[in-house]
């Protein structure tokens, strides 16, 4: 009988001028990005979180720390397939990964198929095997007045 396992993630930037905006593995035709160490895809970093904490592993910035410079512009499918390694290592296999972004802009709705394209490659999972949603905040606070990005993910590994 396997068993299953259950994780989520959540992590936020606030947007900044001048830098790529990459979410879920795709860059966006912006002139502003998400600050950050790594390419501060928030989609893909709240999914290895979510990733880890179902294994029982330690959270993302325990495996790849902001203070290394090994990790600086780093593309973050990178760190998630090093994140899927280290859960695979501990035999658990990804049932299914769902996912939403929360972002006053850009439009997120045209790009889904190829953040879900790109995820998948990623994590070795179909795209149909990943939901991905996108919504906003309504106006209310940083995420609402559009200074930041954020993301919730969640995930169901079996052993």
């Amino acid at each position: 009988m396997p068993s299953f396992r259950i994780g989520h993630g959540y992590d936020i930037h606030r947007l900044v001028a001048g830098r790529p905006l990459v979410l879920g593995g795709v860059t966006f035709a912006t002139d502003y990005g998400l600050e950050g160490h790594s390419d501060a895809d928030c989609v893909t970093h709240a999914i290895c979180d979510a990733l880890l904490g179902a294994a029982g592993l330690p959270d993302i910035g325990h495996f790849f720390p902001n203070t290394d410079p090994a990790y600086r512009n780093i593309d973050s499918q990178a760190l998630l397939q090093r994140v899927c390694a280290e859960i695979a290592k501990l035999g658990y296999d990804i049932v299914n990964i769902d996912a939403t972004v929360i972002a006053e802009k850009p439009k997120i709705a045209p790009q889904i198929p190829a953040m879900k394209a790109a995820l998948a490659k990623s994590t070795g999972l179909i795209a149909d095997e990943i939901g991905l949603k996108a919504t906003t905040n309504e106006g209310v606070g940083d995420l609402g007045r559009g200074l930041a990005i954020a993301a919730h993910a969640v995930c169901l590994l079996k052993r």
